[in-house]
Order: C-alpha cells, then sequence, then structure tokens
C-alpha cells in the first residue's frame, strides 16, 4: 500500500517520530495529514490538519472521529518512556494508558472509516516488545501489550480487508531516548523504513539498524510461526 492520495492520521505527531511520519507522509504524496497533538502545532502545508488528539482522552478521541469522516491509515504513534522499576504502580498505570489502551481506544473509534476504505493501521510498538529493557519495565510491558494487540488486530480484521503493521523499532534519537548514551537512528530515517515497509506488505516492520539485524530470524522463527497457526482459529 502507498500512501501517496490517501488520508493519514497520526497520533502524537508534534515531535519526533510522529512528526518525521507526518513530513514522510507528505512527502510520498499523502492527500491529507491529520496530526494528532496535545498541544499547538506549525505546519506550513495546506494539507496538514492538526487536531487535539490526547490518546487518554475518550471525548477527544470520540471528536476527532466524528471530525474525520474518511481515513485510509491510522498510525498510533503516542506513547510514553519512563524509568522504573515497577515499585510504582502508577508509572506501570501510565504506561499501560497510553501505549496499550491509546493504541487500543484509538483503534475501535476509528474502525468504522478503516473498514470503509479497507484501510491500513499501524502500530509504532519497540523491540522493547520482545525483550524487556530492564531500566524501563512497564514501558517495556506496554509494548508487550501492545505487540499481542496488534498480532490479535491482524487475526481479526484481515477478513474486513484492513491490513495491520506492527513496527518494531530500535533506540531512535528522540526525547524519550536523550539520556541514554546509545548508537540511536534519526526518526526521519525510521520514518522512510516505516513506509517502506508498508508498501513491501510486511506485517512486523523493522525499520532501523538494530532492528534489522534481528528481523530475519524473527519472520523464519517459531513464534512468527505460531502467530500464524493461531491466526487460522479466527472465523
Amino acid at each position: 500500500m502507498s500512501v501517496e492520495g490517501k488520508t493519514v492520521l497520526i497520533t502524537g505527531a508534534s515531535r519526533g517520530i510522529g512528526r518525521a511520519l507526518a513530513e514522510e507522509a507528505l512527502r510520498r504524496g499523502a492527500r491529507r495529514v491529520y496530526a494528532g497533538t496535545r498541544g499547538p502545532l506549525g505546519y506550513a502545508d495546506e494539507r496538514v490538519t492538526p487536531v487535539a488528539l490526547d490518546v487518554t482522552d475518550a471525548e477527544q478521541i470520540a471528536a476527532v472521529a466524528q471530525q474525520v469522516e474518511s481515513l485510509d491509515v491510522l498510525i498510533n504513534n503516542a506513547g510514553i518512556w519512563l524509568f522504573d522499576d515497577l515499585t510504582d504502580r502508577a508509572v506501570v498505570d501510565e504506561h499501560l494508558a497510553v501505549n496499550f489502551f491509546g493504541t487500543l481506544n484509538v483503534t475501535q473509534a476509528f474502525l468504522p472509516q478503516l473498514t470503509r476504505s479497507r484501510g491500513t493501521i499501524i502500530n509504532n510498538v519497540s523491540v522493547a516488545a520482545l525483550a524487556s529493557v530492564p531500566i524501563t519495565p512497564a514501558y517495556s510491558v506496554s509494548k508487550a501489550a501492545a505487540f499481542s494487540l496488534t498480532q490479535s488486530l491482524r487475526a481479526l480484521l484481515t477478513s474486513q480487508g484492513v491490513g495491520v503493521h506492527a513496527v518494531l523499532t530500535g533506540p531512535v534519537d528522540t526525547d524519550m531516548t536523550r539520556a541514554l548514551d546509545i548508537p540511536k537512528s534519526s526518526p526521519a530515517s525510521v520514518a522512510h523504513g516505516i513506509f517502506d515497509g508498508v508498501e513491501n506488505d510486511e506485517d512486523d516492520i523493522f525499520p532501523d539498524p538494530v532492528s534489522q539485524a534481528m528481523a530475519e530470524g524473527w519472520r523464519t522463527g517459531a513464534v512468527k510461526a505460531l502467530e500464524r497457526q493461531n491466526a487460522t482459529l479466527v472465523g
């Protein structure tokens, strides 16, 4: 699937990967980009429509779903990443509220539009969904849940013609990871890799050098084979 001529909605579009995704969608010829943000957003391109969208706010989600009458591509990108050690339940709940329930609630709100267009859902997950990062375990837990959600949606929505992709990113140079002294990919390169993966119809997209190192082993491994086997139970 190409985004050329399509309508795209991106959550968490004000900075980092989200902003890079908006810019890449425009570069590839998107007709309209709805940029979900919790604050002011300046874009010179008239194809961009900023929308107030906190993914933990049910009223905002419903309002945007009413505003966007047709949609081809939903990118669930909004997320949080906090250091923790699992001793504070509130931190775990906060991660789940944004990274898991935010993705679930936004997806459910826009399913009617995506079903009509036989559209595409792209969930920005993380390689932390596959192996926990112990300095931020609540983030890892929430991303593992979001990845399982993505796999379930993929199986459930295939019969409705809706494609579902998981993006398994490695470290990216954003505000979230600024404190970590590790190799990181640029948001622009990751956004480019994500759209390339969608155009190549990759279920699971590994858009950066760190994640690409595990791509082949994942795609041909026993866990991916089990996912495909379990998907046959639907219908």
